[in-house]
C-alpha cells in the first residue's frame, strides 16, 4: 500500500491553528454555542488539511496560489460562506514569488472562511469535496473489500476520531473503539477472538493514517466471513451515528394530523430533531419533530387496533407513533427521553461526549506519563548527584585516611622518641644512683678505716688520745655528713627539677594533640609509675638523709661525750704536769707536727691550754 502520512514538515501552521482554536474555547465565557462552534472549526480544519496536503504535490508544505484560489472558492461554496476573491489577492499580495506555505494560508483560512461559518451547511457535501481532492492521490491501488463510498465514510470517521495533532493519526484506542463499533453493527459476536487478535496486533503501533485505516477495514482482516453488503451496512450505521449524529432510526407507523390515518415512515432520531421519510433511502422527507427541553414522551394504551403506541408531545403539536413490537417501543421511548434529557442539560450527543472523555483520559494518562518521566529524570539527576556526593565523600575519606596514617606514623615516631628519651633518662638515673651508692660505700669504708685508726690511736695514746681522736673523727664525720647532706639536698633538688621537667614534658605531650591522648595513655601510666619509683627513691634518699642526720646527732653526742672525756683527761694531764700534751682542734693556721703526724690544734691553742693547766695546777697546790 502506498499511503500518505502527509508531509511532516511544515505542519506548524495547522498545529498553531488548532492551539488558537483551543485557546478560544478555553477563554469562552459561554460554554454553549460558542464552544460548539470552536469544536466544529477544529473538525473542519482536519478535513481541509487533507485537501491542502493533496495539493502539495512535492510535499514541501507549499501550494500554488491558483490552486488555493480554487480550494478557497470550493470551501466557501460548500460552507455557505460569501467568497471574496479580492481578499485572497490582498492577503497574498506580498507572496508573488512561488507557492504559498500553510503558515501563510492559515490566517486567511481562519479570518475569511472559518470565522464566517455558521453551521448551516451540508457536512457530507463538505467532506465529499475534500475527499474528491485527496483520495485519488493517497488511496491504495490494490482492490479493497469495501466500495469507494464506504471508504469515504471511513475517511470521515477517521477525521472525527483522530487526534488534534498534525500529521493526523488515529491512536490504537480509537481504532479499537471503531472496530468494536463495526463488529457490533455487523453482529459478529462469533468473531470476537479474531477481533482480539487484530486488536493485539494494533497495540504495538503508535497510530494509523486515514489511508492505512481504510486499507485495514477494506482488507477484511477483522471481518472475515462477512460479505460486502454486511460490511457496507455496518460502516453506514457507524457513519450515521458518529458523523450524522443519528441516535436511532427505523420504521414505525405515524398517525396523521388531518386524515388521522396511519402511515409507515422511516424515522431518524438526532440530538434535537426527529425526521421521518417515506423510505430509508432518505430521498423523500415528510416532516420533522423539533425536540427541546419542554418535550416529553409517554406510553399510550392500545386503541383502534394499533398496538405499542407512544406519544411525543411538543409545545405546538403531539405525535402518536406505533412501534412494531414492545421492545422497539421501549427502545424508542428510552432514546427520545435520553435525547430530551441531554437537551435540558446542554450536553453533547453520547458518542461525542464519550470521544471527549476518551481524549481527556488519554491526555491525563499522557500528562501522568510525562510527570512520571519528569520525576524519573529528577530521580536520576538526584541519584547522579548523590553518586557524585558519595564519590566526593569517598575521596575525602581516603584523604582523611591518608592524613590519619601520616599522623599515626608521626605519633609512633614521637612515641618512639619519647621512649628512647625516657630510657636514656632512666639509664642516666640508674648510673647516678650507682655512683651515689659507690660514693656512700666508699665513704662508709673510709669512715670505718678512720674509726679503726682512731681506735688504734686511742689504744696507743690511751684514753686521752682516743678522746681527742673521737672529737676529731666526730668533726670529720660531721663535715662528711654535712657534705653528704648538702649533696643529697642538691641531688634531691636536681631530681625534683627533673621530675618537674618530666611532668612539664608530659603535660606538653598531652596538650600537643587530643587525638594522641588514648595512644599516650599507656606511656603516661608508665611515666607515672617511673615517677612513683623516682618518688620512692626520693623518699629513700630522704630516709637516708634522716639516717645521716641521726648519725650526725650520734656523732655529735659522741663528740660531746669525747669532749667530756677530754675534759676529765685534761684534769688528769694537769695532775701529771703536762707529761702529755693536750690534743685539741686547731685553727686554719699552719698545723703543728707531732710524733704521730699533723697536730689537731695550733700554737695559740696550745699556749692557752698551758695557761689553763698551770692555773689549775696552782689552784690545786
Amino acid at each position: 500500500m502506498r499511503c500518505d502520512a502527509s508531509c511532516s514538515r511544515g505542519q506548524g501552521g495547522w498545529s498553531a491553528a488548532v492551539l488558537e482554536l483551543a485557546e478560544r474555547a478555553a477563554g469562552a465565557q459561554q460554554p454553549g454555542g460558542r464552544l460548539a462552534m470552536v469544536g466544529l472549526k477544529e473538525e473542519l480544519l482536519k478535513t481541509i488539511w487533507h485537501a491542502f496536503t493533496a495539493l502539495d504535490l512535492d510535499r514541501s508544505g507549499k501550494v500554488s496560489k491558483s490552486q488555493l484560489k480554487v480550494l478557497s472558492h470550493n470551501l466557501c461554496t460548500v460552507l455557505n460562506v460569501p467568497h471574496d476573491p479580492v481578499a485572497l489577492e490582498e492577503h497574498f499580495r506580498d507572496d508573488d514569488e512561488g507557492p504559498v506555505s500553510n503558515q501563510g494560508y492559515m490566517p486567511y483560512l481562519n479570518k475569511f472562511i472559518l470565522e464566517k461559518v455558521q453551521g448551516n451547511f451540508d457536512k457530507v457535501e463538505f467532506n465529499r469535496m475534500c475527499w474528491t481532492l485527496c483520495f485519488k492521490k493517497n488511496l491504495t491501488k490494490s482492490p479493497l473489500f469495501i466500495s469507494d463510498e464506504d471508504a469515504f465514510k471511513v475517511w470521515v470517521i477517521f477525521n472525527f476520531l483522530s487526534e488534534d495533532k498534525y500529521p493526523l493519526v488515529i491512536v490504537p484506542e480509537e481504532i479499537e473503539y471503531l472496530l468494536k463499533k463495526l463488529t457490533e453493527a455487523m453482529g459478529a459476536g462469533s468473531h470476537q477472538e479474531q477481533f482480539e487478535h487484530n486488536k493485539n496486533s494494533l497495540g504495538a503501533n503508535q497510530g494509523l493514517s486515514a489511508w492505512e485505516l481504510i486499507e485495514l477495514i477494506g482488507s477484511g482482516q477483522f471481518s472475515k466471513g462477512m460479505d460486502r453488503q454486511t460490511i457496507s451496512m455496518a460502516v453506514n450505521e457507524v457513519f450515521n451515528e458518529l458523523i450524522l449524529d443519528v441516535l436511532k432510526q427505523g420504521y414505525m407507523l405515524k398517525k396523521g394530523h388531518r386524515r388521522k390515518n396511519w402511515t409507515e415512515r422511516w424515522f431518524v432520531l438526532k440530538p434535537n430533531i426527529i425526521s421521518y421519510y417515506a423510505s430509508e433511502d432518505l430521498k423523500d422527507k415528510k416532516g420533522d419533530i423539533i425536540l427541546d427541553e419542554n418535550c416529553f414522551v409517554e406510553s399510550l394504551p392500545d386503541k383502534d387496533g394499533k398496538k405499542c403506541l407512544f406519544l411525543i408531545k411538543c409545545l405546538d403539536k403531539s405525535f402518536e407513533i406505533s412501534a412494531s413490537d414492545k421492545k422497539k417501543k421501549q427502545e424508542w421511548i428510552q432514546a427520545i427521553q435520553t435525547t430530551v434529557s441531554l437537551l435540558r442539560l446542554g450536553s453533547p450527543p453520547p458518542h461525542k461526549e464519550a470521544r471527549q472523555k476518551r481524549k481527556e483520559l488519554r491526555q491525563k494518562q499522557q500528562a501522568e506519563q510525562e510527570e512520571l518521566e519528569r520525576q524519573m529524570k529528577e530521580l536520576q539527576i538526584a541519584n547522579e548527584n548523590k553518586q557524585e556526593e558519595l564519590e566526593t565523600v569517598r575521596k575525602q575519606l581516603e584523604e582523611a585516611a591518608a592524613r590519619a596514617a601520616v599522623e599515626e606514623k608521626k605519633r609512633l615516631q614521637t612515641e618512639m622518641e619519647l621512649q628512647d628519651r625516657f630510657s636514656m633518662e632512666l639509664a642516666r638515673e640508674k648510673m647516678v644512683r650507682q655512683q651515689m651508692e659507690e660514693q656512700v660505700a666508699q665513704k662508709s669504708s673510709e669512715l670505718k678505716q678512720y674509726l679503726q685508726r682512731v681506735c688504734e690511736l686511742e689504744e696507743m695514746y690511751k684514753k686521752l688520745q682516743e678522746a681527742l681522736e673521737d672529737e676529731k673523727q666526730a668533726r670529720q664525720d660531721e663535715e662528711t655528713v654535712r657534705k653528704l647532706q648538702a649533696r643529697l639536698l642538691e641531688e634531691e633538688s636536681a631530681k625534683r627539677a627533673e621530675l618537674e621537667k618530666w611532668h612539664l614534658q608530659q603535660q606538653q605531650a598531652i596538650l600537643m594533640t587530643e587525638a594522641e591522648k588514648q595512644e599516650l595513655e599507656t606511656q603516661r601510666i608508665i611515666k607515672e609509675r617511673a615517677l612513683q619509683v623516682a618518688m620512692q627513691q626520693l623518699e629513700q634518699l630522704e630516709l637516708e638523709r634522716k639516717q645521716a642526720l641521726e648519725q650526725y646527732e650520734g656523732v655529735k653526742k659522741k663528740l660531746e661525750l669525747a669532749a667530756n672525756k677530754t675534759k676529765s683527761w685534761k684534769d688528769k694531764v694537769a695532775h701529771h704536769e703536762g707529761l702529755i700534751r693536750l690534743i685539741e682542734p686547731g685553727s686554719k693556721n699552719p698545723h703543728l707536727i707531732t710524733n704521730w703526724g699533723p697536730a689537731a690544734f695550733t700554737e695559740a691553742e696550745l699556749e692557752q691550754r698551758e695557761k689553763n693547766w698551770k692555773g689549775k695546777k696552782a689552784t690545786s697546790e
